[in-house]
Order: structure tokens, then sequence, then C-alpha cells
């Protein structure tokens, strides 16, 4: 077939399999994580702090048995709002285990999680790659994908620990949709070669799809559209193999809407199943995450067109640990850098040069992926600033220069194809005799000498390492008072410091809130003595325990008279629920809880100190700048319990889950089922026919 490449030999059906290149990977991406190993912490890097408070926030609710915690009730001062509504929870959810059940200290939970996210997206990018460009590709787009430099920024700059997991999600989200639309190849009677029941790679786009969905939706945002025109070139490459689009007539559209049905079925049920699996967290957040203030998170600083990048600095090679500043002297002001990096882009741009020799369909998506990287590009950049008034997907980004994370997977991609030039530049490390006589040109894609381990293929991975070696560096530090070590006494400072994880409701008015509260007081006055910065876990934790018991209740009890008329007493306090004993001795009653109303919020009034609830009171927003929850109670004595439950979109939320749970099980049974079924006809199906 000329108008495609089905004759290329399926990549990695040659020989020994892939133990030295997966090997090679993870030992050269493992060194991009060395840095971790240096003893201390990077308090200083942007969101150091915010990784491990999140982490706290969400050990408190799973230590409170809610698993899908979204209330965090020690941000804002104590007055707590729903953050995990908001913000993708796996980061803060993986943490959490580390800490609560594997006795990890809560910063070396996020050096861990920066460490396996490091490998694995080096694992992730090779077995993409190779699955179309060869394991000499993959090896290459391996080690490019992790040291281009700014994703040595998002760990040892930025320590955006969500977003660097998130970035983890994508090469496997690619490598299972394309896989998937490899499956539909039809079978080649002759050879017993062709199509095989996509069940593998069904699985791993809703898995890899459902993952970044929850790890970060600003990413998931920004990469979907992307994710569709790459699906959308894969649906032409496919049918183009089989029908022609060229010369189609009348009589062969609805053969061709069954074909494009049939090849595309797969991906699209992967990718919706991965959307049913999600749908716990994306549905209330796109319902209900209006309602958290946005207001603080826009305009002055956060304005995007005070934060473009100069052409200049997508080659300087200058680096600092600062935040981002106005103007195009971002490095000479010592804040981050935005480089694509000398190496990749010069090994991305030599191989545009040998495009010409790659089969067609392979071709395509090269250049749908320089496309891509141009767009990046040009979102970066102050000439796109008409982008960013008016398009809404440009914007999600906050930042111009982070579409720099969009940008890096394609750069990879092309800088990893450049270990297709082989000829004199190659000179093999396995035997001459295996590999038939040497080429002088391009190297196939599938032959086998991209499949065998060459020095021009360690050349250019060394090359790539030492590119960014400079790079590789962690500014460890002792924290201050205002960072940690953790406990909520140094989280109450770090607020009031930084006005960071201070979110509210909709309703509270940012502008008269106070900045402090009862509650951060008491923590901080129970942080005596205070935490040293090499404090023991067990210290820490002995801290934070103490620390928690100091705030008993959120009543406000400058409200409550504590007499005759009204008197309360709260037995039981966790991070998303109250149990109090009332008295109530005169109609109209009510008590004023620290915590800032949200829809999920109710009341109940109990048959006993732990008795069953008897009936729902009515809970109402305090009118004031607090917005605070506010609760009329009956006259009498009374036990009132007031907790943190599901809205109706987060209970359809959670059924839709579990839907897609059912079915992902279904698929996963079918897919046994199908092949127990070949292997007892003697026909065993290997997914490395569709490359996966």
């Amino acid at each position: 077939m000329t108008h495609g490449d089905a004759s290329t030999p399926a990549v990695g059906a040659t020989g020994d399999g892939d133990r030295v290149h997966v090997l090679l990977v993870a030992l050269l991406c493992a060194a991009a994580a060395a840095p971790l190993l240096k003893p201390g912490y990077f308090w200083g890097a942007h969101d150091a702090r915010h990784d491990v408070y999140f982490i706290f926030e969400y050990l408190r609710g799973v230590q409170g048995g809610d698993w899908l915690a979204r209330w965090s009730p020690d941000f804002s001062w104590g007055y707590g709002y729903p953050f995990f509504l908001i913000y993708g929870p796996f980061t803060s959810f993986l943490g959490a285990v580390l800490v609560g059940f594997l006795n990890f200290g809560y910063t070396q939970a996020v050096e861990a999680l920066f460490a396996a996210a490091i490998i694995v997206s080096g694992l992730a990018m090779y077995g993409f790659v190779r699955s179309w460009l060869g394991r000499n590709a993959g090896l290459v787009a391996a080690v490019a994908y992790v040291f281009l430099p700014y994703r040595l920024v998002e760990v040892y700059v930025r320590a955006s620990l969500a977003e660097y997991v998130a970035l983890m999600w994508l090469p496997l989200i690619l490598w299972s949709v394309r896989a998937a639309f490899q499956a539909t190849r039809p079978v080649d009677r002759a050879s017993s070669a062709g199509r095989h029941a996509p069940f593998l790679p069904l699985l791993a786009a809703a898995l890899s799809y459902a993952g970044l969905m929850i790890t970060s939706n600003l990413v998931a945002l920004i990469f979907t559209p992307l994710l569709a025109l790459y699906c959308l070139l894969l649906l032409l490459n496919r049918i183009d193999e089989e029908q022609p689009l060229r010369g189609l007539s009348r009589e062969s559209f609805f053969p061709l809407v069954a074909n494009v049905i049939r090849v595309s079925a797969a991906s699209a049920l992967g990718l919706l199943l991965g959307l049913l699996l999600s749908a716990f967290f994306w549905m209330p957040a796109l319902s209900e995450g209006g309602l958290v203030n946005q207001d603080q998170w826009y305009g002055g600083y956060y304005d995007p067109e005070l934060h473009f990048v100069y052409p200049h600095q997508l080659l300087e090679p200058g680096w600092g640990f600062g935040i981002s500043q106005p103007g195009p002297d971002d490095v000479q002001q010592g804040a981050l850098s935005f480089q694509l990096g000398a190496a990749p882009l010069a090994l991305a741009v030599i191989a545009l040069f040998g495009l010409a020799a790659i089969p067609a369909g392979r071709r395509r998506e090269l250049w749908l992926l320089l496309l891509w990287l141009l767009l990046a590009i040009f979102l970066m950049l102050p000439i796109s600033a008409w982008a960013w008034r008016n398009v809404g997907f440009v914007s999600f980004a906050q930042f111009p220069w982070r579409w720099l994370m969009i940008a890096a997977l394609p750069l990879a991609v092309l800088a990893g194809s450049a270990a297709l030039l082989g000829g004199r530049l190659s000179r093999t490390l396995y035997p001459e005799e295996e590999l038939g006589p040497p080429s002088r040109g391009l190297r196939q894609p599938g032959a086998p000498a991209n499949n065998r381990l060459n020095l021009a293929t360690l050349l250019l991975a060394l090359l790539l390492i030492l590119g960014s070696y400079p790079y590789l560096r962690v500014e460890t530090i002792d924290p201050t008072p205002q960072q940690g070590p953790v406990s909520p006494a140094a989280l109450m400072r770090f607020q009031q410091s930084s006005n960071e994880m201070t979110g509210a409701p909709q309703w509270v008015d940012l502008s008269q809130r106070p900045l402090w509260s009862d509650m951060a007081e008491l923590y901080v006055q129970a942080d005596n003595p205070p935490l040293s910065p090499d404090a023991s876990a067990a210290e820490i934790d002995a801290a934070i325990a103490r620390q928690l018991a100091a705030v008993t209740s959120k009543v406000d009890y400058r409200l409550m008279p504590q007499n005759e008329t009204l008197a309360v007493w709260s037995e039981e306090l966790g991070a998303a629920h109250e149990r109090l004993w009332v008295h109530a001795g005169a109609p109209g009653q009510e008590i004023v809880f620290n915590i800032a109303w949200f829809p999920g919020w109710r009341a109940y009034l109990l048959g006993g100190e732990t008795g069953p609830v008897v009936a729902e009171l009515p809970l109402a927003r305090e009118d004031g700048p607090l917005a605070r929850i506010v609760v009329p109670v009956p006259e009498g004595e009374n036990y009132i319990l007031l907790r943190f439950e599901d809205t109706p979109v987060r209970i359809v939320g959670k059924a839709v889950t579990a839907v897609g749970l059912l079915l992902l099980l279904a698929v996963a049974l079918a897919g046994l089922v199908f092949w127990r079924w070949r292997r007892s006809e003697g026909r065993p199906v290997s997914p490395r026919r569709s490359g996966f």
C-alpha cells in the first residue's frame, strides 16, 4: 500500500524483546531524580509547601473516614473550603496513603512521588514512541521528555507535583489510543496477522485518561482538544489504508461511515470510559466549581499578559529559582527559565530533514506533532494576546509560559525521531550479521536496526542528559516558621504570610474578611515548644496531634452566652463534621459555626449522644463577610450533628463512576474470555500487533 504504512513491519517484533532498552530508560531517567536524594527538602520551591499541605489536608479527610475528601478544614485560617472539589485529588490521595499507612514523612512522600513520576514518564514516552518509531527512537524520546529543561523546572523550581504527574499520563493516553486504532486492522488470512480484540488498548485508554482527569483538570482541559486532533489523524490514516479517500463516490459513502465507526470505536469507547471513571471528580467540579470564589486568582500578578515569553527566552540557557516576572528579563531577575533546550531542539530540527523517508502515515503523525509544538510556542509569545483574550481553551493555562508543558511532548518525540538517522552515523552494538546490510539513509521505523541498541542512540541520549546536567540541582533549605515542619500552626503562619491556600466560597467577601482567626491562634499557641527544622518524624506527629487537639470546636463561642438561655458543648470534632450537646432555654436560638457555608453542609437532630438521626434541621448562611454556617436549634436539651455530605451532583458523579467501574470490569472479563478462546483455538493474540 503506497498511501499508508500498513506494510511496515510491526515495531518491536524483532528479536529479544525490550528488556535492555526498558532497563536503560529506567536507569537514565532515574538520574533526573538524583537531586531528590540530597538531605533536606526544597522548601523554597514555588509549590513545595503547597504539596505537603495538600497531602496533610487530604489525610485529615481520610482519617475521618472520607476517602474521597473534598472539604479542607484548615485552609482559609480554619474556616475551610472545598479545595478538592476543584483540584485534582490523585497526587494528594497517593501522598496521604504514603504518610498515613506507609509511615512516610510529608516531605518524603512528595519526593517519592516526584521520583516515581520521573521514571514512569520516561517509560511511558518510551512505550509510546517505540510502538511506531522503534526502540531506539523511544529511548531517545524518553530521555528527552524527562530531561527537557521545563520538566526539570517543574520538579526543582516549581515543585508542581500535580502538573508533573499529569504530564506522565499524556504519552500513555496517546500510546493507548494509537494502539486501539491499530487493533482494528483487517485480518490477513494468509499470514494469520491483523486484527485482534482491542481490549487491552481500550482499558489502557480508559485508565490513563481517567488518571489525567483526576490528577489535573487544568492539564486535561488543555490537552483534550489536541488529543482530539491526534485521534482524527489516526482515524484518517487508518481509513486511508483500507479505503483511499481520494476519488470517493456516492456509493462508497455508507461503507465509509461504517468503516469510520468500526475503526474509531475502541479508542472512542476507551476515552468515554475514562470520563465515566473520573465522573466522581469532574461532574461536581464542573457543576459546583463556580461556587468557589475565583477573584483572588485573576488580575494583578495573575494577568496572563504580564507573563508572556519573549522569543530569546526560548533559547536563553540561564537558570533561576524565582517566580515569573513581567518583561523579557526573568532569568536576570532570578526567575525560572522558559527555554526549550538546545539539545532537544537541535535534534528535532535535524530529524525534520529525514521525514521524507518515513512511511506516510507515521510521517503525518510527526507533522501533526510539529504543528502541536509550534502552536504551543505561539501561545507563549506576545503575538498571541488576542487568543488569550478571546479563546477560553487558551486561557485555561493561566500563564502563557505554562504552554511549555504542552510543548514538551511533541518536542521529545521529534527529538527521539532523530535516532532513525542511520548509515555511517550509527555503529551497532550487536553483531553485524544479525542486522543485515548497513543502511546509508534513514532507518525505517520497523527495521531491525532501529530496534537494536547502537552507539548513536546512546550518544544522543547522553547528549540530552549533558545538555540539562547544569540544571540538575535543588535548593534544599531549612523551613522558616511560616513553612514547616508540617503542622497546623505552620500552615496557619504560611497562609497569613503568603495569602496562599486561602480560597473561599463565592459568598465570602474577600475584601472584608480578617486574615487570621481564633482557630489559627489556638494552633499557634499550641506550637509550644516550636518544632525545629530537624525534628524527627515522631516529634512532628506528636506536635500535630497536640495542635489539632487545641481546637476542640468550630462553634463561635463568643456568640454563645453559655447560660440557661443557650449552652453548647462540643462532643466530637472531625475534619468534616461536629457533634454537639445543646441546651436552648428559649425559642429562636441559633449556633454560628466558624465554617464557611457551602452546599453539602447539613445539620441533624439526634436521638441521643450517639443515637440515630431524628430530623434534619434547617441550615442558613450568615449575612456577613464570612458567610458562615448558622443552625437554628429547637428548645430543650438535644444533640446536634453538623456534617459535610454529598450534594445530588456528587451522588450522581459517584454513581456514574460506579457504572464505569462495572463496565471496566466487564471489558476486562470479556478480554480474558476472548484471549482464552483464542488460545484454545491455537491462535494466540499478541498485543504487539497493535504496537501496545
